[in-house]
């Protein structure tokens, strides 16, 4: 008998995909709805994103595929960047356009009006999540509670606005570029700038141009990769995500601890 035929042929057998893919998220799709895509091209169950995207906003969207997936945990505190419109004029319940209209007021804000306001919340500022998030309390997402109608108290947090510029500036419209920590909510920075300046105010538009050390020019639309045949071609190793750490060599001995989760 000839024992080769009993080896199943390892060059044909698929290797896992590992790395991260840079998608640029359409509007109207959920960071679940590419997790899930991307899982179906991968052929993995092993994918996680970086960062939620609501379904209005666009934008870089880093997917950890395969064994990059341990990578997620450290990229969850990375910072982000936005280009936002900011309208005038006009509250919604959910701090966006897609929302209900709560109040409509005239907006007669000058452009340095406006821009007097924009340094109260730079810095380290408090922000309370809207009520439209996947925030839990008490074991419940705000958002679940909100489509039944409910309101509940929600505790305020400390954000860091590192960067708030405006981009553009029409006297009921504001096209903001936004650089912030982790657990900032756009939406609400837009709602409480448009109250500070007394006429009220909610997101129009929603783009996140970068996150951690990846930017919109590196990402590939979903689209494109949809079409793909060859989902590898995109994959881009996890090694950068830590170019700000310094760098460690470990002995055999320690790489042997460290891939079995041990201290060394």
């Amino acid at each position: 008998m000839n024992n080769e035929n009993l080896t199943p042929e390892k060059e044909n057998t698929p290797q896992e995909l590992c790395g991260i893919l840079l998608i640029d998220k359409p509007e109207g799709f959920t960071s679940f709805d590419v997790v899930a895509k991307v899982r179906g091209i991968a052929r993995t169950r092993k994918v996680g994103h970086g960062g939620t995207l609501d379904p209005m906003a666009t934008g870089v969207l880093p997917v950890f595929v395969g064994r990059a997936t341990r990578g997620v945990e450290f990229f969850e505190h990375a910072e982000k960047a936005y280009e936002t419109v900011l309208l005038l004029g006009r509250t919604t319940d959910t701090e966006d356009v897609s929302g209900t209209t709560l109040e409509e007021r005239e907006v007669t804000i000058s452009e340095q009006e406006f821009m007097d306001i924009l340094p109260k919340f730079r810095g380290k500022i408090q922000q309370i999540p809207p009520m439209y998030s996947a925030l839990k309390v008490n074991g419940q997402k705000l958002c679940d509670l909100a489509r039944k109608g409910k309101e509940v108290e929600r505790q305020p947090r400390e954000i860091e606005i590192f960067e708030l510029t405006c981009l553009e500036f029409t006297g009921t419209t504001a096209r903001l570029r936004v650089r912030c920590s982790k657990g900032t909510y756009i939406r609400t920075l837009c709602k409480d700038i448009g109250e500070a300046l007394g006429c009220g105010g909610c997101m129009q538009e929603l783009r996140r141009v970068q996150a951690g050390e990846y930017t919109i020019e590196e990402s590939v639309p979903l689209a494109v990769l949809l079409e793909t045949d060859k989902p590898e071609e995109f994959l881009r190793p996890v090694d950068p995500m830590f170019r700000n750490f310094p760098e460690v060599i470990l002995s055999d001995k320690q790489e042997k601890r460290c891939r079995n989760g041990n201290s060394f």
